[in-house]
This record gives C-alpha cells, sequence and structure tokens, in this order.
C-alpha cells in the first residue's frame, strides 16, 4: 500500500459528494483511461462486460480471475486520475476466495469496485444478509490494508424475473440499498432503471450517493443531476459504439467501396501517440 494509492482513494471517495456529476465513460484499457485523463476526467472506471468482450467472452465471470487482475493492474498504473474496477461478483463462491480477489485488487492499485448482488442473469438474486457479509468483508481486507477502498454496491433487484411488478422491485432495491449501506458501502447502484419517477422515489429513500447506468435513452445529464444523482455509469455503451464503428468499416472495405471511413474524424499516428508510452513494457 503506497500513500499515493491512499490519496487517489480519497480523492475518488469524495468526487462522489462533489457539485458535479461523477462521469465514468467505461473503458477496458489503458488508452481508454489515458484519454480520459487527458480530456479532464477525474477518475476512470472499467466495464466488465467491454473487458471481458475485447477478449471474445461474454460477461458474467467467463475470464480467469487472473485474466482480470492483469488488465486492472494495467490500467490502474497507467494514469495518475483513480480508476475502480467492475468485479462482478467477486470471482468467488466463498467469503475465503473473495478475500483473495479484494487482496489481488487492491494490491493491483484500483482504488474502488463495483460489487454486484445477482447469482445469475435476470435470474434470484444473493441473500440479503450474505451479501451484506461479503460487502463487510470487503471493508474489514480494505482497512486491514490501510486503504478506504470505494464500495459501489450494486442492487439488481430490477433485473432479477424474481420480482414481478415495478413496486416490488422498487421496494427490494431500497431494502437493500439500506442494508448495504450498513453493511459498509460507499455508493448505491440500482441497477436498471432510467425514469426519472423511480429514480426520484430511489433518491428520497436512499441515504448514499447514488450511481446510475444511463444508456441513449436515459434521461439528459441535466435532469439527473437535478434528480441528486451522483455518479454516472455507461457500462458497456461505449465499448459497443466503437465495435460499430469497426464494423461499419469491415462492411465498407467488404463491398469495396472508398475509404472515407478512413478519412473523417480519424486520429493521425502523431495525434494517438500522445496518449502512449515510449518506453518498453
Amino acid at each position: 500500500m503506497t500513500s499515493l494509492q491512499q490519496q487517489k482513494a480519497k480523492t475518488f471517495l469524495s468526487l462522489h459528494s462533489g457539485k458535479e456529476l461523477l462521469l465514468l465513460p467505461n473503458i477496458w484499457n489503458p488508452l481508454g483511461a489515458r484519454i480520459l485523463e487527458a480530456k479532464g476526467y477525474k477518475a476512470a472506471a472499467t466495464a466488465s462486460a467491454a473487458i471481458s468482450a475485447t477478449l471474445g467472452y461474454t460477461d458474467g465471470e467467463r475470464i480467469k480471475r487472473a485474466t482480470l487482475i492483469d488488465i486492472i493492474f494495467r490500467i490502474a498504473n497507467s494514469v495518475a486520475i483513480p480508476v475502480t474496477a467492475d468485479i462482478e461478483t467477486g470471482f468467488a463462491d466463498s467469503i475465503s476466495i473473495l478475500k483473495e480477489t479484494i487482496i489481488q485488487v487492491i494490491d493491483s492499485g484500483i482504488v474502488g469496485i463495483n460489487i454486484e448482488d445477482s447469482l445469475a442473469e435476470g435470474g434470484a438474486l444473493r441473500n440479503i444478509d450474505k451479501q451484506c457479509e461479503r460487502i463487510a468483508t470487503i471493508r474489514e481486507i480494505a482497512d486491514a490494508k490501510g486503504l478506504h477502498l470505494v464500495i459501489n454496491a450494486r442492487v439488481d433487484s430490477f433485473l432479477t424475473a424474481a420480482l414481478k411488478s415495478q413496486d416490488e422491485k422498487i421496494e427490494d432495491a431500497i431494502i437493500r440499498a439500506k442494508a448495504y449501506t450498513k453493511a459498509g458501502a460507499d455508493c448505491i447502484y440500482p441497477i436498471g432503471p432510467g425514469d426519472k419517477e423511480t429514480l426520484l422515489h430511489l433518491r428520497k429513500n436512499i441515504e448514499l450517493p447514488m450511481n446510475v447506468l444511463v444508456s441513449a435513452n436515459a434521461e439528459p445529464l441535466t435532469v439527473l443531476k437535478n434528480i441528486g444523482i451522483n455518479r454516472i455509469s455507461f457500462g458497456p455503451f461505449v465499448f459497443r459504439s466503437c465495435i460499430q464503428k469497426f464494423i461499419g468499416i469491415a462492411d465498407e472495405l467488404q463491398a469495396m467501396g472508398n475509404y472515407d471511413c478512413f478519412s473523417s474524424k480519424t486520429l493521425s499516428g502523431a495525434e494517438i501517440q500522445k496518449f502512449l508510452r515510449d518506453e518498453k513494457e
């Protein structure tokens, strides 16, 4: 543990309670983190789905834990700004393995995490008491290492098929948010809802800073700020937008088209070099 990492963690935590929205266009490699840093972003966040996809795997801890640790180490140590990592469920079925994951995450230079309470995509959620035990364990491990790891507790009430009505989902999300707050979370991430009415209800009943995932159909950023949302994630949507650009290039070349795909809004070698390091790995 270094004093620099400790300071990054303090800085990152403070960004959750500032006057400005904490905007986190999720990245999946060091280049993305460096671009955000150069553009003046105060922090960077990874997207598990983007990292998995760029390696050719679906989301949901299909890649090895060691692979994730290597990637987030590279990202965290490529920039001076704080970096938070999406670690899904912690790559751990047990508390003992979760402890190993958190130690490795902290040792990588990361200062924040997302931890989710889903057991399977669209399926049942983890028992609240068990998820609280996991959050408390994460806090205990981080404190023992001298780092206030910023815990963004994802609440998947709006994703599970086990809860049928919107009212049930809202009630469950609030119950989980309050429990996770007591367990040691720093921010609550009720993933899914983007409409103003639901977000206002959640904001009124959730004490901690709130993280919202936005897509093309979400409320404008100014509206989210006025609601009192603190942190904005973009999940895999930045990655998917970039891949759509590549697909367009591939389609144009296959059709024996022209080179317009390279001639507009394309960086020069010198422009991309500004974000790269000259030294060897």
